[in-house]
């Protein structure tokens, strides 16, 4: 059920983006006046002003158009702020080359290339001010006055269920509030949450309710106007298309995008963007290089340490030594015994992780400065290195060591199908805190869902990470 305040801000959109373009195309007009911009390009083309708003008044509603195919003016859109950009971005984009390609066809050139282009990055620009304004209202008004909130029902009693009635506790911007939580689909039960509390939306957590059970819920949701949500299993969130096979319809199951041309596109991005950054950080891998050489001689700068990539293959991992050399867990280390003993007793002792993976909390084995580049991954540097010679990606499920990997369950070895990332999904939602199979699961999302463009989301976001304390630190 949408709600009032809802319907209100995606409308109230259409005119905000309307006035938005307007300025934009305004202040492209004049800003040509400015002498600063005069003395970079002659004004060689005039063109009446009232002349040019009327052409503009009547091109914008075209860009609105745009605006709604791209899903920006959805009811109850979850896209985050660099998505919504993203989508602001393309379609005025979109609109731009359309409105060129029309004028190119007229035989009318528009002289004034300088307006058309300062149009277009003022629009963006206007346009998704405007909108993070009313998102930052709309989110006041959700989480102070509590207006726009959707009461929830949680069908089934299980992990699942415990998991997203917490989830919708502790993110409040969401817009859910759990008003029960009821173990079977009873319409008598959620028919009488309705008349005490209101009921907005039926979350059905158990997938193992009978098809006959959800059938009767989601007609009686559909009856009485309350929206149906079904958590999938992981089978169901897999990508699929519908295939014939002797005349009947199959579904058939995709394991990634990264295959074929999503594999060529990625490994190129790779070894262009690993090139370009292993130039820019190199006199920062260099400044460490020295201070880890100079607090700790006795061991090696760089740490190589066997890892499991693609397909089970076994490669070298590349990291900046940040444990003294007396605790690392290396061959060449004269007290390989003792630190292998510290280890095991520091993962019985101070161990904070649940699942096939350890973390150690205050780890008293890291030097000064590891501590330092440890805290801001700064020692994953010599990475690049890895990506750069195919054996690891940017982005990707992190790479575990044949020990960990010994601990999988046979579906947790998925994450082996793709190369092993520097970063990652799980590192931009919680760094090392998450437990595994909670990472594992944000793995797997993005194994399915890859893009280039996830891609990118997940690099930015993780430079806003690096400077965030982790909560075991």
């Amino acid at each position: 059920m949408k709600k009032r305040s809802e319907l209100l801000f995606s409308a109230v959109r259409v005119p905000s983006d309307f006035l938005m373009l307007v300025a934009a195309a305004i202040t492209a007009f004049f800003i040509r006046d400015i002498p600063q911009i005069i003395a970079l390009q002659q004004k060689l083309y005039t063109f009446p002003f009232d002349q040019y708003l009327r052409v503009i008044l009547i091109v914008i509603p075209f860009f609105l158009l745009l605006y709604a195919i791209e899903g920006l003016y959805d009811i109850r859109a979850t896209k985050k702020p660099l998505s919504e950009i993203y989508h602001v971005f393309r379609a005025t984009s979109i609109g731009l080359v359309i409105i060129i390609v029309a004028i190119f066809l007229k035989r009318e050139w528009f002289s004034s290339r300088f307006i058309i282009l300062a149009a277009w990055v003022f629009g963006v620009a206007y346009v998704a001010f405007a909108r993070s304004i009313l998102a930052q209202v709309q989110k006041w008004m959700l989480v102070k006055r509590g207006i726009g909130v959707h009461r929830v029902v949680l069908v089934g009693e299980n992990s699942r269920m415990e998991q997203v009635r917490k989830t919708m506790k502790r993110k409040k911007n969401l817009g859910y509030k759990v008003v029960e939580h009821i173990p079977t689909a009873s319409i008598k039960m959620i028919k009488e949450l309705q008349e005490k509390k209101g009921v907005d939306e039926v979350f059905v957590c158990d997938p193992s309710l009978s098809d006959e059970e959800m059938e009767k819920l989601n007609d009686y949701c559909q009856i009485h106007n309350i929206a149906y949500r079904l958590m999938p299993t992981s089978l169901q969130t897999t990508q699929f298309s519908i295939a014939l096979f002797g005349g009947e319809p199959v579904l058939e199951f995709h394991n990634t995008p990264l295959d074929g041309w999503g594999k060529i596109i990625k490994r190129t991005t790779d070894m262009i963007a690993s090139t370009i950054l292993i130039i820019l950080v190199s006199p920062i891998m260099a400044i460490v290089a020295l201070a880890i050489w100079i607090e700790d001689r006795k061991g090696p700068i760089v740490y190589k340490n066997e890892r499991i990539g693609s397909n089970g293959q076994k490669f070298l991992v590349y990291k900046f030594r940040y444990m003294l050399w007396k605790h690392s867990i290396h061959k060449d280390n004269p007290h390989l015994e003792e630190a292998i003993a510290l280890e095991k007793k520091l993962i019985r002792e101070r161990n904070v992780r649940k699942g096939a993976l350890y973390k150690i909390k205050d780890d008293p084995r890291k030097s000064r400065i590891g501590r330092v580049i440890e805290r801001y991954s700064i020692d994953e540097l010599p990475q690049l290195f890895n990506v750069w010679k195919g054996q690891m990606s940017l982005v990707g499920p992190r790479p575990h060591q044949e020990r960990e990997v010994q601990k999988y369950r046979e579906y947790h070895r998925r994450l082996l199908t793709i190369k092993p990332g520097i970063t990652g999904m799980a590192q931009v939602a919680g760094r090392s805190d998450l437990d595994f199979e909670d990472e594992y699961k944000l793995d797997v999302y993005y194994i399915e869902n890859w893009s280039l463009l996830l891609d990118i989301r997940i690099l930015f976001r993780t430079i806003l990470v690096l400077f965030r304390r982790r909560k075991n630190n």
